[in-house]
């Protein structure tokens, strides 16, 4: 790989999710940061919230003697920051910030933006106000930082990561006008609610007004404040194809430049290592249905999943629940098939009569009370998986075919019952399915096939539309089943999302292992060595982008 191809002398990356492991975006971030670091060692640094108080973040090494001389300088202009590592590959330059005592400057932030810009956080609610005082306190430190090292006679870039740090991107736009902004949207924000609100995002999307759809759901500021990042940004990109439609007609800019998620291969284990991990993995996932139901499952299981952030309806959760309670309605085949949604919901402890069951060693052969879930939840009776599982008819009865699993925690290896991280859960399974009606990218797919996981998305999906370009393509020519999904085919999908978990299950070990390394082949053809470009197209292009507005 070429040396600096970019020759940058600084990179700035802002980000709620840097060293703080949310969802989606921490993916991004921490697996290109190896590859930018070997084309711009230790001129990246990443920018994120020090929201470790009681318990130090498990991904952030503090090294305090990194830009010691320029910390003494921010610490009386009032900046509280923490300098360190991000304990991922490729260990990149981490600053991480305490914006508390930044709130005092709330009404003032707001009235410049509003002069500045027209950034309208009147009737903002909810995370805004956070978001914003953690985006500005960034800017600063990047004004900070800049002034120290001289930056006006360097090329120095800061990219934002979503509406959450538009309003650091505005700062350095009035504030640093020869620093080259890039804004990087990974879902527009009223383009998520239209489809979370079960409002029709693409049969009607060309009659859509970004203005008028924020006003009607209540999200003018979030909307405002991404809008006019998205136009004051140097270079605008997002994630693919499908979200590039949807920001020209809602954010009424189309993105410069699309920049896919990639990841990294150091991320899936090799060798006699996968087989251990899948083994391990496999027997966490059969002693967890053997406790709960109160038998012992066939080594031979079909085990399927869905994952990702709880939206119900945006990633597909429904629907998937919907595909299993058909497939128990109609399953006839020899394997028994066991589904899990493995989605964080509002969840406490784990059950501590499941927890003794699979810390036990013996088999047990009665079904503990309620043997779908396996922590507790706060709003059981609420809940929307758990209600639909229960209005699906599931009994989860050792003679039973089809049984269905709802694990409600995230899995950092401390769950309780699998105390397995996610990868490591992941690649026990023998395929995944991610129905998504709104997904601008989806890196749960991408995951699942890297680990030769067979998995199953939507041509809804950035990814779907990735790896299968042309429209819906089966599993077995490249382990992703891409289902064509729109706003009014939830029956058909469901029926086809059946069809393909039905015949995934029947197929032969020397199929699925044919499919296995179809999917890993794939996966290959998105690693970041190769995504990275459109990258270095989006930092030329806000470079250059600079240097006209100079001119």
């Amino acid at each position: 790989m070429e040396k600096n191809p970019l020759n940058l002398d600084y990179l700035f990356e802002v980000s709620w999710e840097v060293c703080n492991l949310v969802g989606g975006i921490y993916t991004v971030l921490s697996t290109k940061a190896k590859t930018l670091q070997q084309i711009n060692k230790d001129r990246n640094v990443f920018i994120g919230p020090d929201l470790w108080k009681e318990k130090e973040s498990p991904y952030f090494i503090e090294v305090p003697s990194l830009f010691k001389d320029w910390k003494k300088i921010a610490a009386k202009e009032g900046l509280q920051v923490r300098t360190g590592r991000w304990d991922i590959p490729g260990r990149p330059i981490v600053i991480l910030i305490d914006y508390n005592n930044m709130y005092p400057c709330r009404n003032e932030l707001f009235t410049d933006m509003w002069n500045w810009f027209g950034v309208d956080s009147l009737p903002a609610y909810g995370d805004y106000d956070e978001s914003c005082i953690f985006a500005y306190a960034s800017a600063l430190v990047i004004e900070s930082f800049y002034k120290y090292i001289r930056g006006e006679n360097l090329k120095v870039i800061a990219h934002f990561d979503e509406w959450i740090t538009g309003m650091g991107l505005l700062y350095i736009r009035h504030k640093l006008p020869a620093v080259a902004t890039v804004f990087t949207t990974h879902a527009t924000s009223i383009g998520r609610s239209i489809a979370g609100n079960n409002k029709p995002l693409y049969d009607y999307l060309p009659g859509y007004n970004g203005d008028q759809m924020a006003r009607e759901l209540n999200m003018v500021s979030k909307h405002s404040l991404e809008k006019h990042a998205a136009h004051q940004a140097h270079c605008f990109t997002t994630v693919s194809d499908i979200t590039a439609r949807e920001c020209a007609q809602l954010l009424e800019r189309c993105p410069d430049i699309v920049t896919p998620n990639g990841f990294e291969e150091n991320f899936v284990p090799k060798g006699a290592l996968y087989e251990e991990k899948r083994n391990i993995a496999r027997e966490r996932l059969l002693k967890l249905a053997g406790s709960l139901v109160g038998y012992e499952p066939d080594e031979c299981s079909f085990l399927i999943a869905t994952s990702g952030r709880y939206e119900y309806k945006n990633k597909g959760i429904d629907l998937f629940i919907e595909a299993v309670r058909r497939l128990k309605e109609t399953y006839t085949g020899e394997k028994e098939i066991i589904a899990f949604v493995m989605v964080p919901a509002w969840s406490g402890n784990a059950r501590e009569d499941l927890a003794l069951r699979m810390n036990a060693v013996e088999n047990f052969k009665t079904a503990l009370p309620d043997p779908f879930i396996t922590h507790a939840l706060y709003n059981y009776n609420e809940d929307r998986v758990m209600s639909q599982i229960h209005n699906g008819g599931f009994s989860n009865r050792p003679e039973d075919k089809v049984k269905i699993i709802f694990i409600p925690s995230y899995l950092k290896g401390d769950d309780g019952i699998l105390n397995l991280s996610y990868y490591d859960v992941l690649i026990g399974l023998d395929a995944t399915a991610f129905p998504s009606y709104y997904e601008p990218w989806g890196y749960t797919p991408l995951e699942s096939i890297a680990f030769g996981v067979p998995t199953v998305t939507t041509d809804l999906s950035g990814f779907g539309l990735w790896s299968c370009p042309s429209g819906a393509c089966p599993v077995n020519e490249k382990g992703v089943a891409v289902l064509h999904r729109t706003d009014s085919n939830y029956d058909e999908v469901a029926s086809q999302l059946v069809e393909t978990i039905r015949d995934l299950s029947g197929k032969t070990v020397t199929e699925i292992e044919n499919i296995r390394k179809l999917a890993m082949k794939t996966s290959k053809q998105a690693l970041w060595k190769y995504f990275i470009s459109y990258y270095e197209q989006a930092y030329n292009w806000a470079l250059k982008s600079v240097n006209k507005t100079d001119n």
